[in-house]
This record gives structure tokens, sequence and C-alpha cells, in this order.
């Protein structure tokens, strides 16, 4: 099959060649309007309860509010004269904006929850209309018209509608930041590796046709579906990961098949017979990975899915048929614009991964107990774990929404736009609204409840205010839960279930909404969908993997060892971002971390992991199968393929890390994570767990009971190999 592919690329290169740039012209048409229909949020699941609490909230009273505006009275206080006044002014500006919804001001109710604690600010509360996008545009024009200094008075905006947008253009900034600082680093380091002009070009060449491809995908999804800004950051990432690992094994392979046959074509084809089998086996592992996003309803995650796989399918056709094409025309000319520090014949064995494979395999257990050891250690902080939820505090210091929630967190301890909300359906007399408000007010963890009947604390009435009114419809109840700890902390998490837990009036129904709730509900799903979405990884992956390797050995050791390796990874994302290791240097603020993050970091990296077994075990395979002993065919195999996994693992991590950059908290942990889990496996587990695993396992190393061998003797992919000489260059 792959020899035809590469019979079909040869003969018809400049068909395909001009069939892609035709194909990139229409990608970059749709995928231009890329970033305009993406959306900032997902992080909730829509059938959870706090989502169809949000509903109700929306459809009965308006929504909830989700727009906070502070008036910041600078060196005097709220209720200085002219201070009121301007507010009140402002007040009566938002309400009659036509895309707000109950506003409620500190200076028309005097409310004491909208008064900070030392006077010096006050809240106006409002919803914005619309979804997500109208919101954003609505969020957008009113910063343009009220923000800023107004004579007394400096105002600011604030709150959940406000911080979404802004961690959209936020993200927008970061990404050309990013590309700023990995492309010229990358395109340099390409040309270090390959020491040629021409050839260092082949990565960002198949880069480029991937991500325009997913770009103008993401484009036509985001206009049908919900899909999140945040695979953008992914799509642009793993395009060019991918692109430098393909066309550096696709390169490497076609400069060695073209020194033993000075050939074009022939080199192209056997280029394809081999590489491109190995390519599309590694493109299937990586895309199994994160298929099983598709498995959550968080539209965050499922998003990455369809970035994902969509970016693997145009990098893997690009890499067999592009490729192979450009090759093609360009035959020995792949070597034009050498360096000078490279030689006539570009080495293709690594001396250095052969020693060291042949050191480990010496002394198996000596070389990888360490490694093991050290592993494990950098795993064992996954034990002190916390999983929170995003809010404001994933931007800088100086962003503006990040402001409002800081004077919020500090200033307003009865705080109720994070409030536990609750919505009752049902005919409630005021006495019974009145009882069910004392009783969620008595509970353990609640500062005080609004309702429409009063405000309680501790179990006891606090008043009334003239907002209460507005918490009751026919047949709905508002109830507004303040917590005694921050809304996504884990006391206001354990408040949740306990307002749940507490029987509403007879004859109606209460569901239990806020940020509090939702983050309770998301972990619940993903939690829920986790251990199937892993054991379909895992069987997917070692079905794969057995297919590609006809031995029930290999994945499981493949899979137990890259296990090991993520679990390191995501263990020092803990101390990193959760407790703060990293926070001076990069200026992010420590934060339980996201849960719906991690389990993305772990799929990613879980396929990319598995991309480079694939491209090592597919060399040490071939080997096997010229009859080689375990010995040199593990030592040959790294020889031939450990320069190109460490290559592009540096250009990959380079790629990762410059999310490093980003104003966005959790954009860094994805990068930086990433690029972490690329190295170890470049380096601890390809060079040293692989080949003592491989001694360990002995002449059982491609073992299969007798019916799975015949089934994989059936339905395995596999390419005859010609004899291979021992005369490659060798190369340190």
């Amino acid at each position: 099959m792959f020899g035809r592919i590469g019979l079909f690329a040869v003969r018809h290169a400049r068909v395909v060649l001009a069939g892609t740039l035709l194909a990139l012209i229409v990608a970059g048409v749709l995928g231009v309007s890329v970033f305009g229909q993406l959306r900032p949020e997902g992080f909730t699941d829509p059938a959870a309860e706090s989502s169809r609490a949000t509903e109700l909230l929306d459809a009965e009273f308006g929504g909830q509010s989700d727009l906070v505006v502070l008036v910041d009275a600078g060196g005097g206080t709220v209720d200085d004269l002219a201070v009121s006044a301007a507010g009140a002014r402002l007040g009566e500006e938002l309400a009659t904006d036509p895309a707000l919804s109950r506003v409620t001001s500190y200076f028309a109710t005097a409310a004491p929850p909208l008064r900070s604690d030392d006077g010096r600010y006050a809240l106006i509360v409002a919803h914005v209309k619309g979804d997500e996008s109208a919101q954003g545009q609505a969020v957008e024009a009113l910063a343009e018209r009220h923000t800023g200094d107004r004579g007394p008075i400096r105002v600011t905006l604030g709150g959940t509608a406000a911080v979404v947008p802004d961690v959209g253009s936020q993200i927008a900034e970061d990404l050309v930041v990013a590309e700023a600082i990995a492309v010229p680093i990358t395109a340099i380091l390409l040309v270090v590796a390959f020491g040629s002009l021409v050839a260092a070009l082949m990565p960002l060449a198949i880069g480029a046709i991937a991500i325009l491809g997913t770009f103008a995908e993401l484009s036509v999804l985001g206009s049908v579906t919900d899909v999140s800004v945040y695979a953008i950051n992914l799509t642009t990432a793993l395009g060019l990961a991918l692109a430098i690992d393909y066309a550096l094994l696709m390169v490497s392979r076609f400069r060695e098949e073209l020194s033993r046959d000075p050939d074009t074509g022939a080199a192209v084809v056997r280029t394809v017979e081999t590489a491109g089998r190995t390519i599309v086996f590694s493109a299937a592992t990586v895309a199994v990975a994160l298929a099983v996003l598709l498995l959550f309803p968080l539209y965050f995650l499922r998003s990455f899915a369809y970035a994902g796989i969509g970016v693997i399918a145009i990098a893997m056709v690009s890499a067999l048929l592009v490729l192979p094409a450009l090759l093609t025309v360009l035959g020995p000319r792949i070597n034009a614009g050498r360096m000078p520090w490279a030689t006539s014949d570009p080495a293709t064995v690594s001396a250095f991964w052969g020693r060291l494979a042949r050191v480990t395999m010496r002394r198996p257990l000596r070389m990888a107990a360490p490694v093991i050891a050290l592993l494990v250690l950098a795993a064992t902080p996954l034990l002190n774990v916390e999983f929170g939820s995003p809010d404001d505090r994933v931007l800088p210091g100086t962003a503006g929404t990040r402001v409002v929630g800081e004077a919020l967190r500090g200033h307003f301890p009865a705080n109720t736009t994070n409030a536990i909300q609750v919505v009752n359906t049902g005919d409630a007399a005021p006495d019974e609204v009145a009882d069910y408000a004392r009783r969620l007010s008595a509970l353990p963890g609640v500062a005080g409840v609004s309702s429409s009947a009063g405000g309680f604390a501790a179990g006891r009435s606090a008043g009334t205010t003239p907002a209460d009114a507005a918490l009751a419809r026919p047949g709905a109840q508002q109830f507004t839960v303040v917590t005694a700890a921050e809304a996504r902390s884990g006391e206001a998490q354990d408040v949740v279930p306990a307002v749940r837990d507490t029987a509403a009036p007879a004859g109606t129904t209460s569901m239990v909404g806020g940020p509090a709730a939702e983050l309770v509900d998301s972990k619940e799903t993903v939690g829920s969908r986790l251990p199937l979405a892993i054991a379909l990884i895992m069987l997917t992956t070692f079905a794969l993997l057995f297919l590609f390797t006809g031995s029930v050995l290999q994945p499981l050791r493949a899979l137990v060892f890259n296990v090991l390796g993520l679990s390191a990874t995501l263990g020092m994302m803990v101390p990193m971002f959760q407790q703060g290791w990293l926070s001076e240097i990069l200026g992010f603020t420590p934060l339980p971390l996201d849960m719906n993050m991690l389990v993305l970091l772990f799929c990613i990296a879980f396929g990319l992991s598995m991309d480079y077994e694939v491209f090592v075990i597919s060399r040490i395979k071939e080997y096997h199968e010229l009859g080689a002993p375990l010995d040199s065919s593990v030592t040959d195999g790294l020889s031939h393929t450990g320069r190109i996994v460490s290559t592009a693992a540096a250009l990959l991590a380079v790629s990762f890390f410059a999310f490093a950059t980003s104003g966005v908290s959790m954009v860094q942990l994805f990068g930086i994570g990433t690029g972490l889990a690329i190295l170890i496996d470049a380096t601890l587990i390809r060079g040293i767990l692989v080949p003592a695993g491989m001694r360990l396992m002995g002449r059982f190393a491609w073992w299969a009971p007798g019916p799975l061998r015949r089934l994989h003797d059936r339905i395995g992919v596999r390419e005859a190999s010609p004899p291979r000489t021992r005369d490659d260059r060798v190369s340190v």
C-alpha cells in the first residue's frame, strides 16, 4: 500500500504540489475568520444541574449578574457628594443600556454588599444579554463608553462576562508572541539539524499546510457548533510539532536511501514504504489519544479533539503525499544550501545513541532503577493536587478584570457576584420561602442568604432591602447563598452538596448553580468519564502497537513506560503552578490546577510519546525482521532513530516552551508541561528505559500467543525490507 502511495507521489509530483497550493489558498480564505468563530468558555457540562440552573436564571430572572462595574473613589469614599453623584449618573446610563438587564447599583440602593469594607469602592452589577459572542461585543462597547477616569471616580469592568473576552484577546496576542519566538528559533535549529537550508524548509512547509488547513476546519466547525478558542494554541503547537517529527523522519530516510541508490524516484518510493508506514501508525496513536476527548461533554475538551484530529490527519497526508512530491522535484537538491559544518554525505546514524543503548543493555537494572526512582519521585506531588476552575486570576495582574477580581476578594466580604445561586420552581408561600432561606443560612460555611423574603444569616433574619423583591417571579424564587470562603475554594465547594441536600419547600424543586456548583459538577463530569477515557486510550493504543509489532509485550512495555513519564510530568505541575515555584519568574498567581487542562496535557503528551515510541520500535523491528540478534537490533535501531527523536524533541520543546510567555497561566501550564513531557520521553524513556526493557524481556520481546500471532500474520501491516548495508556514516 505504501509503495503505491510513493509511486503516485513520484509520477504525479507536480499535480500534487499544484493541488496543494490551491487547497492552501482555500484554507487561507476560510481560516482567516477562525478567531471570530471560536468561543472562550466551554468549561461546564451543559447537562449538569448548575448549567440548568443558569438556564432557569436566564429564563425567569433575566440572567445572573455576570458584569461587575467597579467604581473607585480614589482618596475619598463612595459616599462623598461628588463621588455619589458621578456614580448615580453612571448607574442611570447603565440601566438604560439595551445590552444590559438586572442593573443594580450601590448608588441607587445603598445595599451594604455593594460597598467595600473601607468605603473606597462601590459596585454596579448587571447581566449582559446574549450568547458569549454577543456578550463579548457588548462588553467591549461598554468599556469604550464607560471605563477610565470619570471626574472623581475611576471605572473598571470585571465579572465573568468581561473575563471571558479578556482571556480570548490575551490568547490571540500571546499566540503572535509565542510564534514570533518559536518559529525563528525552530527555523535556526532546523538548519543546524538538517545541515542545509532547503532540507530545513520541509518541516516548515508541512507545518504551514497542517496549521492553515486546521484553521479552516475549526472555522467551519465553529460556525455550526461550539469550539473553544484555546484550540488555536494546540493547532499551532501540534501542527509544527508533527511537521517536524514527520519531516525529520522522511528526509533522513530519503537521504539514507539516496546514498544507496541515486535514483530519486526509487529513493522516494522506498522512503514512503518504510518511513510512511511509521508515520501512519504514529499519527494513529496520537489521534486515538486525542479522540477520547470527544467522550467529555465540555466543549473546551471536545474542541481539542476537533483541532488535534484535524491537524494530525492533515500533517499525515501532507507527509505521505506532499513531502514525497517535494522530494521528487528536489532530488539531490534537498541538500542545497549546505552549511559549512555539514558533511558532503549527511549522517543518518548517531554513535552516541548506539553507545548509550549498548551500555544500558549490559547493565539494564543498574541503568533503569535510578531513572524509575526519579520519575516516581517526580510523580508524588500528584498526591496533593487540588483542582479548581479558571477565573480572572489566570490573567496578568494588570488586566482590568483582574483588578476588579482582586478588589472583590479583598474588600467585599459579602460579595454576591460569585455566590451559589439556588433557583426554586413551584408555588411557595412567603413563610415557606423565608423558612427555606433561614435553613440555608444556617448551613456550615454560609455567610448569608438573600431571598424575596429578606436576608438571613446564621439562621436569623437580617432585614430586607429594596432589591429583595427582584428575587421572586410567578412560580419561581431565587436564593443567593454567599459563602464564607472564596467562590472556587474547597470550602465553598463543600457547601454545594449541603445546599443541594436541604429540602426545598413542599411541592417545589430547587436547582443549584453558581461558580462553586459549576466547579463541583465539572469535576464530577470529567472524573466520571476519565476511567473510560484512559481505558480506551490504553486498549486502542495496545491494539495499534500490536498490529505494528506483532508482539503483546511491546505494547505493554510502551504503555507502562509512557504512563510513568507522564505521571512524573503531571506531578511536577503541582509544585510549579499550584504551589507557585515558577510564579515569580513567569508572573502568574498560584492556583488549584484545572482538571480539564491536566486531562488535555495527559492526552497530548501521551500521543506525542507514542509518536516517538513508534519511530524507535519501527527501526528496531526492521532489524529484527532481517534476522539481527536482540542486542544489535536495539543498538542499530536507536543509532538510526535516536538522533531524529532527540532533534525533534528539542525542536518541539522550543515550540511548546514558547507558550511560557503567555499572559494566561493555563496556557503556560500547557506549554511547559508538554515541553517537559517531550524531553523526558525523548531522553530518559527512549534512551534508557527502552533498551533496558528490551534486554529484560530478552527472547520474549517479540512474543505473542499463537492465535494472536496468526491474527497479526493476517491483518498486521508490514513491508518487505531489503538488506541493510553496514557502511552508514557515523556521527556523535
